[in-house]
């Protein structure tokens, strides 16, 4: 899509557009949304899920019309039907509960969230008392502290909370993180615990998923450039909000998260001439192709997409899917 002019005849204004790249669907998105459909390819409709498979409106959508039933709590769920937990992870307590029941039950956790579990898990044998850097509130959290008995795990927001928080034994702690949070954040709160403790045993490998960091490295380079950025996603999506985070973050006049074409206000475009557009990981790129059209009927547009960097990166599904 690098370098589209899209003539518009009759337009004055002139617009020229940044697209983000990459952005849209991360891979523990795709294999998310290909169990739902996988599921139900293999033993019919309906199935059920825990939770929104992904924070999409489009997506859990277009899935229900497909046969899936998303529910909050497996005692909505009959014993007769296939049961699938969401991409942000689940408490040890929910898989426990579905095989008492002998419930087909199909792990959606996105494979870098269980990195996180295994991690917790890691420490907690080792007898270290453990910090989850995260959201209060946000799924993945619940599920990552719902990994371990209650009380192994201290939820950290903020570097307030640092400051604050009382350890039983300051040389043996450790850290983990939510996957989706803003990587600026999370260095600054990390640095506040390596200073107040600097034993503090760290991931062996960065917490914060590729595709967000990428998605907002890429979001760091159109923003300085542009007027107004859009991000393409749902209000519930810890990653997209952050996106528009960093835009502001990172320079641009103004930021605003956009669920589909029909969200955005048109009198943000006035004395703007060039805007930036990406989505969320969990954002499907059908819904960008909207605003991009959207945007061309109205403006004189040239579209230039801003290559960060390129993914290649697959998970496998669950063999109970073969």
């Amino acid at each position: 899509m690098a370098d589209l002019l899209t003539e518009n005849p009759g337009r004055t204004n002139s617009i020229q557009l940044l697209l983000a790249a990459p952005r849209g669907f991360c891979a523990g998105v795709e294999r998310a949304i290909q169990i739902v459909e996988r599921a139900i390819e293999k033993f019919g409709a309906p199935v059920y899920v825990r939770h929104e498979i992904v924070h999409n409106t489009s997506v859990v959508e277009r899935l229900q019309r497909m046969g899936a039933i998303f529910v909050e709590d497996l005692a909505e769920c009959p014993d007769d039907r296939p049961v699938i937990f969401s991409a942000h992870g689940v408490p040890r307590s929910v898989p426990a509960e579905a095989s008492r029941r002998n419930l087909i039950h199909v792990d959606g956790t996105c494979p870098l969230v269980s990195k996180v579990h295994i991690e917790a898990e890691r420490h907690f044998r080792l007898g270290r008392e453990i910090l989850l850097v995260g959201h209060e509130g946000h799924p993945e959290v619940i599920g990552t502290m719902g990994q371990l008995p209650e009380g192994s795990i201290t939820l950290i927001e903020t570097i307030a909370d640092v400051a604050t928080f009382k350890p039983r034994d300051p040389r043996n702690l450790a850290y983990v993180t939510q996957t989706t949070l803003s990587m600026d954040d999370v260095a600054d709160i990390v640095a506040a615990l390596r200073v107040r403790f600097p034993d503090i045993a760290a991931p062996h490998k960065e917490d914060v998923c590729y595709a967000t960091t990428n998605r907002q490295e890429a979001v760091k380079a159109i923003a300085p450039e542009s007027d107004l950025v859009l991000v393409v996603g749902s209000p519930a999506s810890s990653n997209a909000r952050h996106l528009v985070e960093m835009a502001l973050k990172s320079g641009t006049r103004s930021a605003f998260l956009v669920e589909d074409v029909r969200a955005i206000d048109w009198s943000w475009f006035e004395d703007v001439h060039m805007v930036g557009l990406t989505s969320g990981a969990s954002t499907p790129e059908d819904l960008v192709g909207g605003i991009v059209a959207a945007i061309c009927s109205r403006f004189d547009t040239e579209v230039t997409e801003i290559l960060t960097r390129r993914e290649d990166v697959r998970f496998r599904l669950p063999r109970v899917l073969d």
